[in-house]
């Protein structure tokens, strides 16, 4: 049985005080947003927006997180009732799962978009030792010591997975898989010489790019990112349509009234906009977004389409 832990964000609303020309109009109540477990990405997410959400929306709002995989929380709000009293944060493995294996919920069909809320490019990241300095050198390199020349993963499927196999799929490069048991892992291994590249999250790499202990190559978003200024982005190096970002975004059961889907929408944008949110986030190297629901679901399906690709042209089974 998964674990569950609920937190109350107030911030400062009176119930009572609710104005009676706006009696039944949304939200006339508490508002929840389901996560995964304490900890996770999307707790963090959530935790941090959920105060000025809770005061653009005036009404409390509570995270509950759900323990286990994502298709406890992502089955719980498919089912949910559509009336925007519900919502759900979630990133990539929400609609990659689909791919790797057979879920009760459909991401496209059982869910309406909100908004992107935060994205986390990866970071191509070398060994000192390597005598490649930009993207097309690595390329090359791994040209002409074909086979040589080992990236490390986290998980079958995870992202620094999926953006290897990305490279290796775009560029014709024979470069090997080694996989370890978790990202902290990854990293050391990578530092202490074992492996020669990865891709990883911003903020799991950002330290060690400046203590000299790994070189950046490249950052895998699609435009410059503000959390590595000057940093060439992978596509440019003539890889056109790479990328490797954790995108996470907001979500309400399907058939949610549209009116309600705007209205959270706007309030979460706003949220998102405040200069104290943006540098929290930033300074936990986290981008804020605040998509339309429209440009939401666009992204949605173009990760889907990306993923599902790589998946495919490399052969992943499954998920650790």
């Amino acid at each position: 049985m998964s674990s569950r832990c609920v937190v109350m964000v107030a911030a400062g609303i009176t119930i009572g005080n609710a104005g009676v020309t706006h009696a039944q109009e949304y939200p006339t109540r508490l508002v929840r947003i389901v996560v995964n477990e304490a900890g996770s990405g999307s707790d963090i997410v959530a935790r941090m927006i959920a105060p000025g959400l809770s005061e653009g929306l005036a009404q409390p709002i509570i995270v509950e997180n759900r323990g286990g995989s994502v298709v406890i929380v992502a089955e719980l709000v498919s089912k949910a009732p559509p009336d925007g009293y519900t919502l759900m944060i979630n990133a990539g493995t929400l609609w990659q799962t689909p791919l790797l294996q057979t879920t009760p919920y459909d991401v496209i069909r059982d869910f309406a978009p909100i908004a992107v809320v935060t994205r986390v490019p990866s970071v191509l990241v070398v060994h000192p030792s390597l005598p490649a300095k930009s993207v097309k050198e690595l390329i090359a390199l791994a040209r002409a010591r074909p086979g040589e020349l080992n990236y490390s993963t986290s998980a079958s499927a995870s992202p620094s997975h999926l953006a290897g196999e990305q490279l290796k799929g775009m560029t014709g490069i024979n470069i090997v898989n080694v996989p370890y048991k978790s990202g902290g892992s990854a990293i050391n291994a990578l530092m202490s010489g074992e492996v020669q590249l990865y891709f990883g999250a911003a903020g799991t790499v950002s330290a060690h790019i400046r203590s000299g202990r790994m070189r950046a190559l490249a950052v895998a978003s699609p435009q410059l990112s503000p959390l590595f200024p000057g940093m060439p982005t992978v596509a440019s190096a003539g890889l056109p349509g790479f990328e490797s970002v954790v995108m996470a975004g907001m979500f309400a059961p399907a058939k949610t009234p549209a009116a309600t889907i705007n209205r959270v929408n706007r309030e979460l944008v706003q949220t998102l906009n405040r200069t104290d949110i943006k540098e929290r986030f930033f300074n936990g190297s986290i981008e804020t977004v605040g998509s339309s629901p429209q440009e939401f679901a666009i992204a949605l399906k173009a990760d889907i389409a990306r993923w599902g690709k790589v998946i495919t042209d490399a052969g992943i089974r499954g998920m650790n």
